[in-house]
């Protein structure tokens, strides 16, 4: 027979690893979809780099296109407009 000592012990071991594994478990299901759900934030993040890499010329166009508009603006007064 198994001494009360031993038996009680293994019940609320039992008990103990029951609780952690039902307090670890969704831990881990919600790391896995924060895991999942920042892959798929990253795959959008690339195609956003990609699709918007065209504006980084953007200042220069701007000041070439200043520079243009100057220009007209100068011709402009000479010719008296």
């Amino acid at each position: 027979m198994v001494p009360f000592g031993w038996t009680l012990g293994l019940i609320i071991g039992l008990v103990v690893v029951v609780v952690v594994v039902a307090l670890v478990t969704p831990i881990l299901v919600l790391a896995y979809k924060i895991g999942t759900q920042a892959q798929e934030l990253d795959a959008e993040l690339d195609r956003a780099r990609v699709h918007t890499a065209g504006l980084a010329g953007l200042n220069e166009t701007i000041d070439h296109a200043t520079a243009i508009i100057g220009g007209l603006q100068r011709g402009r007064a000479r010719l008296g407009g």
